[in-house]
């Protein structure tokens, strides 16, 4: 059924990106917008353990749900997503200065989403594939067999960014890659993205 749906998808991302084969951000002059530190943002999918010191049942284990919330006691629906677990945790202890005093609240990650990554094109297996975080685009085209020998090994992510914009294509230097050289090398993936191989 997944793999169907892929191959309706293809030709609209084929479309997409031949349609004005020029516009693209190389990934040596793509700056991602990055969380402070570059500490861990929670996403959807992934399992908060929030500890209340001396308050068991304040505290609780809890999956991030897709809107983004966790359920926790006294506070009911609480946003968890694009939060990191350090802000998370300070918005808490306000929330909770409302039945406690002093409270100190501590929110560590159990469990940690993986990425979603559709690999299309020019790949022996195009499909959707779960990788962990922090996996760039060799990672993805190992997980679809790297490439068919119509392959021109010209690699681009296509990003979907927020507020309706257009998604975003970032192309990629295959030898750059493979010698871990420039911005490319770092390159994280996120779930939703798009590697597309012509």
């Amino acid at each position: 059924m997944k793999t169907t749906r892929l191959w309706l998808l293809l030709p609209l991302v084929l479309t997409a990106c031949r349609h004005d084969p020029g516009v693209f951000v190389g990934a040596d002059e793509y700056v991602a917008p990055s969380s402070s530190d570059g500490e861990y943002v929670i996403r959807p999918g992934d399992v908060l353990n929030v500890r209340v010191f001396q308050q068991d049942n304040m505290s609780a284990r809890a999956r991030v749900r897709n809107d983004g919330k966790i359920s926790l006691p006294f506070l009911n629906d609480v946003t968890a997503a694009g939060f990191t677990p350090v802000v998370l945790g300070a918005q808490l202890q306000t929330r909770l200065k409302d039945f406690i005093n002093n409270p100190v609240v501590t929110v560590s990650l159990e469990e940690v989403r993986q990425l979603s990554i559709s690999v299309l094109g020019e790949v022996p297996r195009p499909g959707i594939y779960p990788l962990d975080v922090g996996s760039g685009v060799l990672q993805a085209l190992a997980a679809a067999g790297g490439f068919t020998n119509f392959a021109y090994r010209d690699v681009y992510v296509m990003r979907l960014m927020p507020f309706g914009e257009k998604p975003l294509r970032i192309r990629f230097d295959y030898q750059k890659l493979t010698r871990a050289e420039g911005k490319a090398a770092v390159f994280a993936l996120r779930s939703g993205d798009t590697v597309l191989v012509e």
